[in-house]
């Protein structure tokens, strides 16, 4: 594996670094990203100790979204890598949802998507962003139009690459054909949803990136936190948990029934049989995969990051990934 950058940390030396395809950005394997953590759920100062922690262990990918948090998302994250030299780490961010309440205020029109760089900006504290990801599809606006407007925002050196996240492959194939048709930048990376619960991109997703060298970075890989083992057959999801909170309980609930969380608690014995977490286990699975740059991890504290980034030393066994695959045979979530 490639060395930790020139400037981190000693304890950093254990970190693994992908290509991003075939882009010559590389990112640590397990990036921090901040859905449903930074600016909600955990408070600002423990944010940013965790945020900067990821940052000395060596980690150098930073994943946000413009509506995570109404925007204060980025702004922790922003205040938070604003102790290290820009070009020692890779930020992303995102587009499409809505951040007002007005028509013009969403989708991936022009309008939009220049408004939101430079607002995203802002809240950073930065003049460019490493990845912009369109956040969704967009059927109500020309993909000429989107993707003219990520063509210019490159141009102007306000983003360096141009990302998308949960398109399918239809879309990503016609994105890609237009971008190079009229000469524009291409999409260079994906950000799926991809954990044991959800393996659709096995199939489609993940085989048109290896041909195309198309970055993938996925989100969820511990399926919300449900590949944990902290949800249980029968009890109340513990107080603190995403299932627990309104907010979040609907993206949660899709993963909590009886056949799901049984498997989880053989999964869990697996992984803990071979002196790993689950969490570590369910990551090493994700990571398993070539084609995979980078797995996103939610964690809302320090402990809870070091505990992720021990995935990088799982060793999986055939017999491991054997048992996993028999635990969770049939178990794939379909897509919705």
């Amino acid at each position: 594996m490639p060395d930790a950058p020139r400037g981190f940390p000693e304890e950093a030396r254990r970190l693994e670094y992908r290509r991003m395809g075939k882009s010559g950005l590389k990112l640590s394997a397990i990036g921090l990203g901040s859905w449903f953590t930074y600016g909600s759920k955990t408070d600002r100062e423990t944010a940013i100790r965790t945020i900067r922690r990821a940052y000395e262990l060596g980690v150098n990918h930073f994943d946000t979204a413009d509506v995570y948090a109404r925007g204060e998302a980025e702004r922790i994250v922003g205040d938070a890598l604003r102790a290290f030299p820009r070009e020692t780490y890779v930020l992303a961010t995102k587009v499409y949802w809505p951040t007002g309440e007005t028509v013009t205020e969403r989708g991936l029109s022009r309008k939009h998507i220049v408004e939101s760089i430079d607002a995203s900006l802002r809240r950073l504290g930065l003049e460019y962003v490493d990845v912009y990801y369109a956040h969704r599809f967009d059927p109500e606006t020309d993909l000429e139009e989107t993707l003219r407007a990520f063509d210019d925002l490159v141009r102007a050196g306000k983003v360096l690459y141009i990302g998308v996240s949960m398109w399918s492959v239809e879309q990503l194939k016609a994105a890609r054909d237009l971008a190079e048709k009229l000469l524009l930048h291409p999409i260079a990376v994906d950000q799926p949803e991809y954990n044991l619960l959800r393996r659709d991109i096995e199939g489609d997703v993940l085989p048109y990136a290896r041909s195309q060298g198309l970055g993938v970075v996925v989100y969820s890989p511990l399926a919300q936190g449900v590949l944990t083992g902290k949800y249980r057959p029968g009890q109340a999801p513990p107080p603190s948990s995403r299932a627990a909170d309104p907010r979040m309980r609907g993206v949660v609930e899709r993963y909590l029934d009886e056949v799901t969380l049984r498997r989880v608690e053989r999964f869990a014995a697996l992984a803990r049989n071979a002196g790993v977490t689950p969490s570590q286990l369910a990551l090493a699975w994700v990571l398993r995969r070539p084609e995979v740059t980078s797995a996103l991890v939610g964690a809302s504290r320090p402990e809870q990051l070091e505990e992720n980034l021990g995935a990088l030393e799982v060793r999986l066994t055939d017999d491991i990934l054997a048992a996993v695959e028999e635990i969770f045979a049939g178990g794939a979530e379909e897509d919705s």
